[in-house]
């Protein structure tokens, strides 16, 4: 079995990790240079890696990642006890709302922002909203 892990590049990485752990309100479970990790519920895992940090890695026949800044490509979508507290916690750290929290065709109540790298980040139940 494979554990999932989901890495976002990042312009700064110090802000990045202060803005999830805001966001998810947990620590995260490793922060070294290049690398913040946050274990999410079901087992899978958020990284965050500095943008100069993948090109150094990885060479500069990838496209420089921070000319996509601000330019969604991936959206990051968490099932959550209490879609409107995350909501509300990744707002007062900094995201910017894309939707409220709000029953969805597909049968989830969900809301969407934009972290401050400019990732689309839902975060959805299938229970109803807690107020």
């Amino acid at each position: 079995m494979a554990t999932a892990h989901f890495i976002l590049y990042v312009a700064d990485q110090a802000a990045s990790a202060a803005f999830w752990r805001a966001a998810l309100d947990r620590a995260p479970r490793l922060d070294v240079p290049g690398m913040t990790e946050f274990a999410l519920d079901g087992g899978a895992v958020l990284g965050l890696m500095p943008e100069a940090g993948i090109w150094r890695l990885l060479g500069h026949r990838l496209p420089d990642p921070g000319a996509a800044r601000g330019t969604p490509r991936a959206e990051l979508y968490l099932l959550v006890d209490d879609p409107v507290a995350c909501h509300a916690r990744a707002l007062a750290a900094g995201a910017v709302e894309l939707s409220p929290v709000q029953p969805r065709d597909w049968g989830h109540r969900a809301g969407y922002l934009l972290d401050p790298d400019g990732h689309v980040l839902a975060f959805a139940s299938d229970a109803p909203i807690r107020r």
